[in-house]
Parts: C-alpha cells; structure tokens; sequence
C-alpha cells in the first residue's frame, strides 16, 4: 500500500491510500481510503510507517513519569467476577459493592490496614491500578468501614447464595475454628479466653468457619472470645438446616470440635446428620488394648 496524490485543478490535491497488484503486463490500483481530510503530519506519518520507517525512533522522546502494576488485579479480579463473587455480594453495581469487591482484592494482593488500603485506591498514592480499575479513587478509610457495614447487612444472602452453590444434600461440611486477639475494649464479644495467638492477657474473638468438601468458604460466624470450641458446632446445625434448607450433610471437624458430647446430644438425636472425626488418645489405646 501507498499513498498518492491526485492533482485537483484549482483545489487541493487528492490524498489516497492505495493498494496495487500486477495482473500479467498491467499494474491496477485500488483505493483503499480517502485521507484528504487527514491532518498533514497524520498523512505523513501513516507514508513513513507504509515505506518501513519507525514512528518511535528514540526512546529517549518519552519521559515515564509513572507506572501502576496491573497485572495482578486483573487477574485476581477477573477470578472474581468469572466465579460470579460480585454479583452474590449484590446483584448490581453501587458505590458499597465497588468498594467490597476492590478491598477483596486488596486483601488478597497486599494486605493492608483500611487507612492503607484507602491510600492504595488514591490516584496521588496508588500502588496499583485498582482504585482507577473499579473507580473508588476519592474513598477514604471511613468510607471503607462504611461499606464493612453495609457487607454485613447483606453477609445472610452471602451465605445463602454460596450455600445453594456449593452445597447439597448429602455433602461433606467442614468446620473449624479459630482465634483473633483484640485491641480496644467497646467490643461486647471480645472476651478473655484460650489465646491462639500467644498474646497473654489480651481480649479476643471467636469465629468459625463453615466450607464445603472442596474448603470453598460458606459462612462465618463471630462468638465471644470465652467460647469453647465444641459449644459452636450447634448453630452451624440449626444454620445448614434451617437457613440453607439442607437436612442431609456430614459434619467434618477434629476431635476438639465433634466431641463425644456434642455426638451425643447435638447429632445424634438429629435424623440425617452423620459425623467425621478423629479419636482421642484414650479410645485409640482401647482399641488397640481390645484388639
């Protein structure tokens, strides 16, 4: 292809792309596109790059002033919405889902304090492009908890969508938990108890975690930080029968959590509830005593 300029009588010429091919003796054209209305030093940059001259000669002509790494974000956020996590925190896009969604990623990416995380989004302090990607640039840390509390309005039909996903009749459930210490004193559930976090004399949480066979996350739960681990286990029964509908599933916890008494009077007694579990040392040496 080139470009060629047709003589106009009295007005401007002319400017064509071009293409041209020889059929025998003869060469034939065939305009490609009329650039007569192209700016000047467009026209004569297209016939520099058709003749195999570089637009960009000198890297030297360009200053990089910034740059925001991407590639993680678009990963770590195209997982999300490819798993359809967005639309089960809320079924349109608002101000409070595009910050949930952008301080997941966060979280999973660079895991940071909410007034770091806030920076992160700014334009002025960014250190990547998610704050640009999901447009929450001008969110601050306030904003940040606001929309925390507007995620745990919504953390029953969280659950409910995950369960119904996830989870059928049947199915292996797993459950455990764990510990976090707690700074402050204003939280009614942060209590003292058996501290996992080897921080003595703090305040702290309980939370369990409710999965699937797979260890996808179903539902948490929060519990005064005093809670033995075995008294949880009855709301996770009352919550898989009776939120999610489900009345068949195996419980899957270690032998701290599916206890010889919450076998007894928490499953048990419940028709379609079975357990998987580990023995304690006692019962393994009767066993072995007892051949």
């Amino acid at each position: 292809m080139y470009i060629e300029r047709v003589p106009n009588r009295n007005s401007p010429p002319c400017i064509l792309l071009r293409q041209s091919r020889r059929e025998g003796s003869k060469v034939k054209k065939k305009t490609v596109a009329n650039l007569t209305h192209w700016p000047t030093d467009l026209v004569a940059t297209l016939q520099a790059v058709l003749k195999g001259a570089t637009v960009i000669e000198n890297e030297d002509d360009f200053e990089i002033q910034r740059t925001l790494p991407h590639g993680h974000v678009a990963a770590a956020l195209g997982v999300l919405q490819d798993i359809g996590l967005d639309r089960i925190i809320y079924s349109r896009r608002s101000a409070q889902r595009d910050l949930a969604i952008a301080m997941t990623i966060a979280r999973i990416i660079d895991p940071r304090s909410k007034l770091a995380t806030a920076r992160g989004f700014s334009d002025e302090t960014a250190f990547t492009s998610l704050g640009g990607l999901l447009q929450v640039q001008n969110a601050d840390e306030n904003d940040l908890y606001a929309a925390m509390d507007w995620l745990l309005t919504r953390q029953a039909s969280i659950e409910n969508a995950l369960a119904k996903k996830h989870l059928k009749e049947g199915s292996l459930v797993l459950y455990d938990v764990s510990s976090s210490y707690f700074e402050g004193t204003t939280c009614p559930l942060a209590k003292r108890g058996h501290n996992r976090d080897k921080k003595k004399g703090k305040l702290q949480i309980i939370y369990g975690l409710l999965c699937n066979v797979d260890g996808c996350p179903i539902a948490i739960e929060v519990f005064e930080g005093n809670t033995g681990d075995p008294s949880t286990l009855g709301s996770q029964i009352n919550k898989i029968r009776q939120r999610f509908g489900i009345s068949h599933v195996i419980f899957v916890g270690d032998r701290g959590m599916i206890t010889d008494a919450r076998i007894r009077n928490d499953i048990k007694p419940i028709e379609g509830l079975d357990w998987i579990s580990a023995l304690r040392g006692p019962a393994i040496k009767k066993l072995i005593k007892n051949k």
